[in-house]
């Protein structure tokens, strides 16, 4: 009788949290994943130029590959002692562009990736109910003997409402005033932020239909002259 009572009060428990999780989950509207603090705001603000910034990607299927852009619609670094201690940068999910394929095509594969078509919100990015994704630093640490990068940069993106901790290689240069950020090309799993459009790992066996779940970024960063 005490072990009936003892695991009908640990199911109680545990209802009630999984309740608690998910009143907490949807009062937000942000769902948080390996979330990890954002790193101080320490040293000197440089405001990032947005119209001289700009986030590269690309997708590929069986059939080819497609490449793009988005721009940022505003950021801030901080430097210390010509090192990158944190910052952040928001970006306009509405500037989503396919650079590879023009006319009719390229209007009708980014309204898709908009979610501007009736049926097909949800299939990739949907900007009218998230207009914007974010970028926020938690950690950087040097790199040594690597020609392309000098530090390893960790933090929370968050897109489609959905946050998850990342890390890349980067390239950061204090030069005449300025921080540049160079970002060389690494993947994120789209599926991780809900992205499951014809997702071969989340629908199965689809034969050649399907969109690779890795999503190409690279990033170039630079700011407003001090």
């Amino acid at each position: 009788m005490k072990n009936i009572i003892l695991l009908l009060s640990l199911s109680t428990l545990l209802i009630s949290f999984q309740s608690c999780k998910k009143k907490i989950t949807d009062s937000d509207g942000v769902q948080s994943t390996s979330q990890e603090s954002a790193a101080p705001m320490e040293g000197t603000a440089f405001e990032v130029n947005t119209e001289m910034s700009k986030v590269l990607w690309n997708g590929s299927k069986p059939t080819g590959i497609h490449t793009g852009s988005v721009d940022l619609s505003e950021g801030q670094l901080y430097m210390k002692d010509g090192s990158l201690t944190a910052g952040s940068f928001v970006i306009d999910m509405n500037t989503i562009a396919c650079l590879d394929l023009q006319g009719e095509q390229k209007e009708s594969i980014e309204a898709h990736l908009k979610g501007l078509n009736e049926g097909e919100e949800d299939d990739f990015f949907n900007v009218t109910k998230f207009p914007t994704a974010k970028f926020e630093i938690t950690k950087v640490t040097n790199l040594v003997s690597d020609a392309d990068a000098s530090n390893l940069v960790y933090g929370n993106l968050t897109l489609k409402g959905v946050t998850h901790s990342i890390g890349f290689k980067a390239k950061i240069q204090e030069v005449n005033g300025k921080v540049l950020v160079n970002i060389p090309e690494f993947k994120i799993d789209r599926t991780r932020w809900g992205i499951k459009f014809m997702s071969k790992s989340v629908l199965g066996d689809i034969k050649e239909k399907f969109i690779n779940d890795d999503i190409g970024i690279a990033i170039k960063l630079t700011t407003i002259a001090s």
